[in-house]
């Protein structure tokens, strides 16, 4: 994998869910296709950030149920699950050691992180973790 595709509309969108979020993460799934190595995404699964509500602004999770929904519905479209997005709030757009140890180490999935400081967005960054050494390496993030 080598860039991930993000329309102009759908990565304002992952701001504005952040700020609505703010101070908490906010969560969802990347739907799209794969088109010659890269990530198109083409639409968005917002999630409901199921994580103890005391620790919302640190962590996210998302239900596993509306997980599955959310797969059955990409392929019912003829897409799939690119990856998933989430929030930082008053942090950098770069991949926390919590977040590290809880994606599973599959290299397939991309990860879009927001950064949101003080209720606005700051920096938007693509990651994907790299199975042999189980870190995150940066992705090219392509708007368009």
């Amino acid at each position: 994998m080598n860039a991930i595709v993000l329309p102009k509309s759908i990565a304002s969108q992952i701001e504005s869910e952040g700020v609505k979020a703010y101070p908490n993460e906010c969560c969802g799934i990347l739907i799209g296709r794969e088109v010659n190595g890269k990530k198109r995404v083409e639409r968005l699964a917002p999630m409901k950030n199921v994580f103890d509500s005391g620790e919302q602004y640190h962590r996210f999770s998302i239900d596993p149920l509306a997980q599955i929904e959310a797969e059955k519905s990409a392929d019912d479209a003829g897409q799939m699950v690119l990856g998933y997005y989430h929030s930082h709030p008053d942090h950098p757009a770069r991949p926390s050691e919590y977040d590290r140890t809880h994606v599973p180490p599959w290299s397939f999935y991309g990860h879009i992180i927001v950064a949101i400081e003080k209720g606005r967005p700051a920096a938007m960054t693509a990651w994907f973790m790299d199975e042999e050494s189980e870190q995150f390496r940066e992705l090219e993030l392509v708007r368009e």
